[in-house]
């Protein structure tokens, strides 16, 4: 469904929740001002997401997309081991924990948006896993495709659990640096 602007319902969907999370109140809202807010119905809501948590996730992995063609970008820039380019990749991701304002809302937010990085963290953890798996695949192309997808879990697994107890972003990125470094050693 478009727009005369070609925005889909989904994205002013998405765009209404982000808003709503960013703001402090997505915990009180219910999905009728979310679609009202977006100018669908109710049950175009639901179609698209399911619920009101489905919708939470979806924006919640488009910012977390974004963040990683941010990253992606940024890494394509330099040549560096793997393990280099997937500390800086733990380090940006933590900078933007900090300094994102959906990010800083869902780490720092109340019990209805944490799980969407914890218990319900699985479409976060697989978009996350899939591209750095891919990026350590492009870096290694002597490892196989299951190393890479190891390595990728461990490193978001260690990635998120910082975000969530912060600690400096660079002693973070060298711990996580040091963990795939070993990994990556141990499997030649």
């Amino acid at each position: 469904m478009e727009t005369e602007r070609g925005t889909s319902a989904r994205e002013r969907l998405m765009d209404a929740a982000y808003a709503e999370v960013v703001g402090g109140s997505w915990p009180g809202q219910r999905m009728a001002d979310i679609a009202a807010a977006a100018r669908v119905s109710r049950q175009t809501l639901y179609n698209v997401f399911g619920s009101k948590e489905g919708l939470l996730q979806a924006v919640v992995v488009r910012e977390v997309d974004g963040l990683l063609d941010t990253v992606v970008r940024s890494l394509e820039a330099e040549e560096q081991d793997p393990a280099h380019a997937v500390s800086r990749a733990t380090r940006l991701v933590l900078l933007a924990a900090r300094d994102n304002p959906l990010m800083r809302a869902v780490v720092t937010g109340d019990r209805d948006l944490l799980p969407v990085l914890t218990t319900r963290s699985a479409p976060l953890l697989e978009v996350m896993g899939e591209r750095i798996a891919w990026r350590l695949g492009e870096r290694c192309p002597g490892a196989d495709a299951a190393l890479a997808e190891v390595v990728a879990d461990v490193a978001v697994r260690l990635t998120v659990s910082y975000a969530l107890q912060p600690i400096d972003p660079e002693q973070a990125a060298e711990r996580v640096e040091r963990v795939v470094h070993g990994m990556l050693l141990v499997s030649r």
